[in-house]
């Protein structure tokens, strides 16, 4: 079924409809007035001739009236159903009307120097801060944002982001080369030494475990001597090897010039070398990493990782007692402390809101006004029409109210200039 415009009607138009409905009578009351003195006046006037003033003044009356009746319709519909050319304007120029309104707003209203003169003017920054400040306002910030994050993490496709993030890792860390740089930083720490402290934690965990694993030397070296040889000397070659295997260490713990160690300094400074200059190198280091990223497992442990992060940040997101919230929450709120306490960060957010109004404004006034536009030429003409003259019809009746007087009064003058000069 059709709704009619007044089934659509607010309950503030349904009241701006009964108060047009009261000046629409009390309009019309005047000029029946004006008529029913008219009639009398001109019925009587040869008995009374004083009675020629009030006629002329009823005519004037009438006229007047009837001319803003006639204009004030016309705006709205075709006075008494009649096509009249230029009529019913608000309903057959609807669009027209919302394109001049679109284009005066887009001149008028929209232009770079006013937002820019406006917002100048205008303490966002502190005003922001004083509002973020308070610890309900930053934490209802914080719970839209995780609403949003939320809605932004569900949304994402898995598979698009495991290839987002494979697309990435090819990029910036397969696709260039391992070697030279991981060279240049193992020379500068082989060069500072800084590699002193992870052999001596190798060498105590080896120490460590040759204390705890003594039973593990037993059979070492004696199950390949040959078999004619006594057991008890089997078991003095197997302690005489952990024996040395412990002073061995012992040595290298004591000795920070022990030759095993120069060796391993020796080692890794050929190491870094190698990775820098030596295309075999780099070319076993380049392939080794290829097989590492390429490995079905690192591909599946990515996928994990992400479901993992993903499940964890959905969760701290929607639980207002977090970490992660209650550290957004405390966040924004120290945020809001220095917009307010600090000036040179309120100069430069406020000159960044201003800059950023104005080239929005500049660039896309014309989108902004065309909101209207559009929106006028959707809307039904009749509802439109019906809209608009809830809105201004009440005032447009003492147009017509005004009319009826002025108009009597100028019949009065007309008449009694005309008499007064004419006879």
């Amino acid at each position: 079924m059709t709704r009619t415009p007044t089934a659509l009607l607010s309950p503030a138009d349904q009241e701006r409809r009964h108060g047009l409905r009261v000046m629409k009578g009390v309009a019309l009351g005047a000029l029946l007035f004006m008529a029913a003195l008219f009639a009398v006046a001109f019925a009587l006037q040869e008995p009374y001739p004083w009675l020629a003033y009030v006629r002329a003044a009823a005519e004037g009356g009438m006229v007047g009236a009837l001319a803003d009746w006639f204009a004030v319709t016309a705006l709205f519909r075709h006075p008494l159903g009649i096509p009249i050319p230029h009529t019913a304007i608000i309903p057959n120029r609807k669009d027209e009307i919302g394109r001049n309104l679109g284009e005066f707003v887009e001149t008028e209203f929209l232009r770079g120097e006013l937002v820019r003169t406006k917002l100048e003017s205008t303490p966002i920054a502190a005003r922001l801060g004083e509002w973020l400040r308070e610890p309900p306002h930053a934490e209802r910030v914080g719970e839209e944002a995780s609403v949003v994050a939320s809605g932004l993490l569900r949304a994402l496709s898995d598979d698009d982001v495991q290839e987002v993030i494979e697309a990435l890792a090819r990029e910036h860390l397969i696709a260039p080369e391992w070697g030279p740089p991981l060279g240049g930083w193992l020379e500068r720490v082989v060069e500072g030494g800084a590699h002193h402290g992870a052999v001596d934690l190798a060498v105590d965990s080896v120490a460590g475990w040759l204390e705890a694993n003594h039973d593990a030397f037993r059979g070492l070296v004696s199950r390949r001597l040959p078999s004619w040889v006594p057991s008890i000397a089997q078991r003095l070659v197997d302690d005489a090897v952990y024996n040395e295997a412990v002073k061995f260490v012992s040595a290298m713990q004591r000795d920070p010039r022990h030759p095993a160690r120069l060796a391993i300094d020796g080692y890794l400074a050929r190491l870094a070398e190698h990775l820098q200059h030596d295309p075999a190198t780099i070319g076993r280091l380049e392939d080794a990493k290829v097989a590492v990223f390429d490995s079905p497992r690192v591909r599946e442990l990515a996928g994990e990782a992400w479901n993992a992060a993903k499940s964890g940040l959905l969760t701290s997101l929607a639980d207002r007692d977090s970490a992660l919230r209650r550290r957004m929450t405390d966040a924004l709120v120290q945020i809001g402390e220095r917009l307010v306490t600090d000036a040179s960060l309120q100069r430069r957010v406020d000159t960044l809101v201003t800059d950023a109004a104005v080239v929005l404004v500049d660039r896309y006034r014309h989108d902004i006004a065309s909101i209207i536009t559009d929106t006028v030429e959707r809307w039904d003409p009749a509802e439109t029409t019906e809209k608009i003259e809830l809105m201004v019809g009440r005032d447009l009746q003492y147009i017509r109210l005004n009319g009826t007087i002025v108009g009597a009064l100028a019949g009065l003058v007309i008449f009694s200039v005309a008499h007064a000069l004419l006879g």
